[in-house]
């Protein structure tokens, strides 16, 4: 029987990952999440007991996410697409309807497709976009770790983008995108009609990449979690406007000073691990669900 995108009841606590408490053995080299907690360490990402809670989990951070990227204003026409891994059946994946406002997703709107497009579950009354297919599927299928995916048009990344180079490492927060975290795809042939360039666009993106610049298009991040992958899109687009506004200062000669190869790598790997970029979500997601009236809650 086909997964349905209605949330199902979750358990209303479930267990996350454990983590070496802190005091226990101090010789043990702390987790960044446990780094980053002064005192009582924030949980790790949940586990579930069954295939239904854990895809209405999923489904709701997604519909989650949508809300966070229309209120950001993300939005760009029928441009733009969240993908979700289902976790019982790797070879699908969840996205959102065609034309429909991020900013009123729920749960029960996102459609459920396979490898080969068919529509295999969850909402059936509205297409997926065809074009966020062949990127996402060619994403997925390259890139077995990544869970969720998304590609939106916002502003500061399109106009970065018209660069079709990598954000530099002028502030800590972009360090989280150091080394093979990020790339470019230096290719536009229009609207993505092919799994050919969907197929070359995730090897773009390469085996350790988490934010992609697509020249003259966009933006695209992936993550362990669609809460991970929601952050580094919604960070990757502010660094692309930070980027902007340090090129104009510097085009009236004031130079530049790069965080160090050593700072950055050790940024990186102190802050954008799984764990901790699913936290860094969790705010923005707050306030969606607070402003949903009970839409998004399990």
């Amino acid at each position: 029987m086909a997964p349905s995108a209605v949330s199902v009841e979750a358990a209303s606590a479930p267990p996350s990952k454990q983590l070496i408490p802190r005091g226990e053995d101090q010789t043990k080299e702390k987790t960044p999440l446990q780094a980053i907690s002064q005192g009582v360490c924030l949980p790790g990402i949940p586990l579930f007991s069954s295939y239904d809670k854990h895809r209405a989990w999923m489904l709701s951070h997604m519909a989650g996410a949508f809300r966070v990227f229309a209120r950001k204003g993300f939005t760009e026409g029928m441009s733009g697409h969240i993908s979700v891994r289902d976790p019982e059946f790797p070879h699908q994946f969840w996205t959102n309807p065609l034309s429909k406002f991020w900013g009123l997703l729920t749960p029960a709107d996102m459609v459920l497709v396979d490898y080969e497009g068919k529509v295999v579950g969850g909402n059936t009354s509205r297409p997926a976009n065809a074009a966020g297919f062949l990127i996402h599927s060619a994403i997925h299928k390259a890139r077995p770790d990544v869970t969720a995916a998304c590609h939106c048009h916002g502003k500061a990344g399109k106009a970065w983008s018209t660069f079709a180079r990598k954000l530099e490492m002028i502030n800590q927060d972009v360090t989280y995108f150091y080394g093979d975290a990020q790339a470019v795809y230096h290719e536009f042939g229009g609207i993505v009609f092919s799994e050919e360039e969907g197929a070359r666009l995730a090897a773009a993106l390469g085996p350790k990449g988490k934010g992609l610049i697509l020249r003259n298009h966009g933006l695209l991040t992936v993550g362990n979690t669609v809460d991970e992958a929601a952050y580094l899109y919604t960070l990757m687009e502010r660094s692309c406007e930070i980027q902007l506004m340090v090129e104009a200062a510097a085009a009236n000669g004031i130079p530049k000073v790069f965080v160090d190869d050593a700072a950055a790598e050790y940024t990186f790997r102190m802050a954008s691990d799984a764990e901790s970029l699913y936290w860094e979500f969790q705010p923005d997601l707050e306030y969606e669900r607070e402003m949903s009236n009970g839409i998004l809650e399990l």
